[in-house]
């Protein structure tokens, strides 16, 4: 390692000595020569280029397409910790997805009191059009993306529950292929559990959850928003490995409750739609009246039971930052279990109190936007300039309700490939889950890293990367 450690150091204990589970790699490492990694990480950047994997940035000057930085050391997670982590996530979606169930049918954690009603009545991400509606299974958020971060040995923190359209799967795939290209004699050395099976569960998981059951060739569909959306390489993506159609709102329609897709020949019906479009634009009839991108009378086809969206309308609210602080009630109030996963402790400005202790530690802590995704909008306090402070506290002010904030956590750090060689640097973790007939939980997940030194910022369009993250398997 070329800098010095100030964090929780994934590979290396605090005498230096590689972790058992990192023992391999880390010799490996030191038998290559100087340029190996360098010229490795131009191997993949061609691998990208040729593939097309990139990701829009909307509002840069420059070209909005870019190629996320790939890391080609790899993040290891042992046999032990996954248990403990897959675990944690599988207790974390269920409860989520029975909240999910409450809050639009009997609201018993409001009337017991575990968490204010106006947090979610008030609440714009919560669909009163959802009151009353059954999906298939009751399940609503199908697809969740969990965010994870590490701060020592034992100690997970869940920093994110991403249940509206998680993306980040593609990358985590096509990662596992580069790397499996790249260094073919490394997994011989290894047994990493695979995340090839992805589109095949995911497929499953859809059709599992189709109102029309009974019939033996299920339709399923993507419904994006089109070419010019941040993820549509992931769509196109998803779409192709899952041997479905990838459909924008105008090769669809509704007649007589149900949905169709145009064809070439006859209309087909649809069961399904993966949609990775935002709620407001699904249905111009129900949302908002301008959108372009949905299927006018999506949703009434939808509430007839017709048609199953994934993930549901309306989930988002089981993500809102604001409803995050009371997950670990939820845990409880609906599996009678103390939470696996810690949350971050978290201050909600719209409290006085929070807000008082906020304004007085802004140099110290993390503050986000309550909807705010991407990594844009926050400040993070230690690494901020006093004028970036004082100017977020004139917005903060000015808008307490759509803050929360956080203490700044010392994420763990995964050996990098940088400039300057190998070096530590801050990571994180979004595993991927599928919840239909079953809990699927992908061995693995997304790792991105903040490649500057000293970043906690992780996020690609701030200038993150991402790893290949391999659960060893006993």
């Amino acid at each position: 390692m070329t800098e010095e450690r100030s964090f929780f150091n994934e590979m290396l204990d605090d005498a230096g000595n590689p972790r058992s589970s990192y023992a391999k790699l880390a010799q490996w490492l030191e038998d290559k020569p100087p340029n190996f990694l360098k010229r490795k990480s131009r191997e993949a950047e061609t691998i990208f280029r040729r593939l097309g994997i990139t990701f829009a940035v909307y509002g840069a000057e420059e070209a909005t397409e870019r190629l996320i930085p790939f890391d080609p050391i790899p993040r290891v997670i042992s046999p032990g910790e996954w248990r403990r982590l897959s675990a944690g996530i599988d207790q974390r979606v269920r409860a989520l997805n029975a909240f999910l169930h409450d809050i639009y049918h009997r609201q018993e954690i409001i009337r017991a009191g575990r968490i204010p009603a106006d947090l979610i009545l008030q609440n714009e991400a919560f669909l009163p059009e959802m009151v009353g509606h059954d999906p298939a299974r009751k399940v609503y958020a199908h697809i969740i993306g969990t965010d994870l971060v590490r701060v020592s040995e034992n100690e997970f923190y869940v920093l994110e529950d991403n249940t509206r359209t998680p993306s980040g799967v593609s990358y985590m795939m096509e990662n596992r292929e580069t790397m499996m290209r790249l260094f073919p004699e490394l997994f011989q050395t290894h047994r990493v559990a695979p995340v090839d099976r992805y589109p095949e569960l995911l497929r499953q998981t859809l059709e599992s959850v189709s109102p029309n059951q009974a019939k033996s060739d299920q339709t399923v569909v993507l419904l994006t928003p089109g070419i010019y959306n941040s993820a549509y390489f992931e769509h196109a993506f998803l779409a192709d490995s899952m041997g479905i159609e990838l459909v924008e709102g105008r090769d669809l329609f509704v007649d007589e409750g149900k949905v169709f897709m145009r064809t070439t020949r006859d209309p087909k019906q649809v069961d399904v739609i993966y949609r990775r479009i935002d709620d407001a634009f699904l249905d111009p009839l129900t949302f908002n009246a301008g959108s372009m991108l949905g299927v006018p009378g999506l949703f009434d086809a939808y509430r007839a039971g017709n048609v199953t969206i994934c993930n549901a309308p309306g989930t988002g609210i089981a993500d809102d930052k604001a409803i995050y602080a009371y997950v670990p009630d939820i845990i409880e109030f609906y599996t009678g279990q103390k939470p696996i996963l810690n949350n971050v402790p978290t201050w909600n400005c719209s409290n006085e109190d929070d807000l008082a202790y906020v304004l007085d530690n802004l140099e110290d802590i993390v503050v986000k936007e309550v909807h705010g995704s991407g990594g844009y909008g926050m400040l993070i306090g230690p690494t901020a300039s006093k004028r970036q402070i004082a100017d977020f506290r004139k917005v903060l002010m000015a808008n307490p309700t759509n803050y929360i904030a956080q203490p700044t956590l010392a994420l763990s750090a995964c050996p990098t490939h940088v400039a300057s060689g190998v070096a530590p640097r801050h990571v994180d973790l979004r595993p991927f889950v599928l919840i239909g007939d079953q809990v699927r939980i992908t061995p693995g997940g997304l790792t991105r890293v903040a490649l500057k030194r000293g970043s906690l910022v992780v996020n690609s369009s701030q200038g993150g990367g991402t790893k290949d993250t391999w659960v060893l398997e006993d």
